[in-house]
């Protein structure tokens, strides 16, 4: 394996190697290092979706935002965020979408596709994480040692390998492999988006 070299923003590995995610070094590469530094694009694909509490970096104490406000945040800013997911959104997640948010957020856009599995994380379209970790906080990494998940994952600028995973990632995002979909009945509205009434 590459040794990790810092270019730009996002550090990658040299010659275009990937660099390995283990446990709770997902909270620092893929949200703080990833998700919080979008700047135009952020493409989250995550088959479980609930309202991560994310430890505000620099605070002392017990500060933490909810991921749910982080996304409407990033959205307010200018940054085009898709979240597409399998499952219902937790309880919190809901109420935390619906709070003082009578529709959803211009640039914020949430999408669930019953069939997926995938977990990938595209920030920019020039640094991505791909691995096993869900949009919560026992997969990423922001719950305590002993109480988050054992997860694996690359963290990579290869432009092919991610252009490879936006290909994918749109294609269930635009509904192009729906009409194929022999699961229609866990899916009666296809790529249905939430109802904040």
């Amino acid at each position: 394996m590459s040794v990790a070299l810092t270019v730009a923003r996002y550090p990658i590995a040299a010659d275009g190697a990937v660099e390995l995610v283990v446990d709770e070094a997902h909270f620092r590469r893929v949200v703080l290092e990833g998700m919080l530094r979008a700047r135009v694009s952020l493409d989250i694909a995550t088959a479980d979706f609930k309202a991560m509490l994310v430890p505000e970096p620099g605070r002392s104490g017990r500060s933490a935002r909810s991921i749910v406000r982080i996304l409407a945040d990033l959205a307010g800013r200018g940054v085009e965020v898709r979240l597409l997911h399998a499952g219902t959104p937790s309880g919190a997640a809901l109420v935390e979408l619906r709070r003082g948010m009578p529709a959803m957020p211009a640039g914020l856009c949430i999408r669930r596709c019953p069939r997926l599995h995938a977990k990938a994380v595209i920030i920019d379209c020039a640094a991505m994480y791909l691995g096993s970790a869900n949009l919560t906080g026992a997969g990423l990494g922001a719950k305590a040692d002993g109480r988050r998940n054992f997860e694996w994952g690359i963290w990579s600028q290869s432009p092919a390998l991610i252009d490879g995973v936006l290909e994918q990632f749109n294609a269930l995002w635009e509904g192009r492999r729906c009409a194929g979909c022999r699961r229609k009945d866990v899916c009666p509205v296809p790529l249905e988006e939430p109802d904040l009434a």
